[in-house]
């Protein structure tokens, strides 16, 4: 499965009217006209004052003269940002969930079409007529498919990628503020936004007080490999929540958000716990049994205990689950703090 985060690092982002990010190639304004009401695909209830929006992201800069009406996600994430913010009557088609949707968006899910099961191709996409395309990972503009932001600007569709695609620097919680905010400014919707930080940081907040003082603990990630060992490091999301829930990452010192190391390295890192990204054709229990037949492993500490965590990998990614992914973790590390 392609998943963004084995491409090659993005373009940084610097500050651009409105919304943050980096310069680069100007596409052309969003359609214009007045939004109608009624049927799924407009924007009912989105009222656009304070337009024209000028948004820089990921070298690319768009002016949008009105919220885009006919709009396609790409990646759970992105779905999933656009539903916490009550968008769906402004989705037009949706494409490429690596888990199931999120059970209070499911019901405004099941009103959208699926466009494809993975990306749809650049003709299937240009036939459902989007006049705005919003990608979780730069796979989802992937240039050779013919989904380049560049081809999709000629064909008049503007298009947004989620900001942990092209960070300048560490990807934390405030990156999942820049991106709730910065969807809901194009979508003239930036109240809801606001709603949404708020919500997400309540989460946050009750964690970081139930792990006032607590000591924490060395772990690794596995994520898959049998010859190395696919894990995370230090330029994601998932190092920030691995930090917020109570645990060090034994490879933040990977400069990139994920890599590969060996499992001899592992070893000589001693984590006291193993944190297995569920996802896939390849279960949970299926990746528990590698790793403790692993010979290179035997000493340690979390496979002599058999002390694992799980998290769902859509938790780890930026967007509206990283709250709930440091919860989930922090109970797994800290069960004492949450009895």
């Amino acid at each position: 499965m392609t998943r963004g985060r084995l491409l090659l690092p993005a373009l940084a982002l610097t500050a651009a009217v409105l919304v943050t990010g980096c310069g680069g190639t100007t596409t052309g304004a969003s359609a214009t006209g007045t939004p109608t009401t009624g049927a799924p695909g407009t924007a009912a209830s989105i009222t656009p004052t304070g337009f024209p929006v000028t948004v820089a992201n990921c070298g690319v800069t768009t002016v949008y003269e009105q919220p885009p009406r006919h709009a396609v996600s790409l990646n759970q994430h992105a779905t999933e940002v656009m539903l916490a913010l009550g968008l769906e009557k402004s989705m037009i088609g949706t494409g490429y969930l690596d888990d199931r949707i999120l059970p209070e968006y499911k019901a405004a899910y099941d009103g959208i079409k699926v466009l494809s099961k993975e990306y749809p191709s650049y003709e299937a996409l240009l036939a459902a007529e989007p006049d705005f395309v919003y990608g979780g990972f730069s796979s989802a503009f992937d240039e050779k498919e013919g989904r380049g932001r560049a081809a999709l600007a000629e064909a008049g569709i503007d298009s947004y990628l989620n900001v942990e695609q092209c960070p300048s620097g560490p990807v934390t919680v405030s990156m999942m503020d820049e991106e709730v905010r910065n969807v809901a400014k194009i979508f003239g919707v930036p109240d809801r936004a606001e709603q949404e930080v708020r919500r997400l940081h309540v989460t946050l907040d009750t964690v970081k007080e139930r792990l006032a003082d607590a000591v924490p603990i060395k772990l690794f990630v596995y994520d898959s490999g049998d010859k190395t060992a696919f894990t995370a490091g230090g330029a994601g999301i998932g190092n920030e929540v691995i930090k917020l829930a109570g645990g060090v990452n034994l490879f933040a010192d990977l400069p990139k958000a994920w890599g590969d190391v060996s499992f001899e390295q592992v070893a000589e890192r001693a984590p006291e716990v193993i944190v297995i990204y569920d996802y896939g054709d390849q279960s949970v229990d299926d990746k528990k049994r590698f790793l403790l037949s692993n010979p290179a492993l035997k000493d340690v500490p979390a496979i002599k205990k058999q002390r694992f965590a799980v998290l769902p990998l859509s938790s780890v990614v930026l967007g509206v689950r990283v709250p709930s992914a440091v919860e989930s973790l922090a109970r797994q590390l800290h069960p004492d703090r949450f009895q």
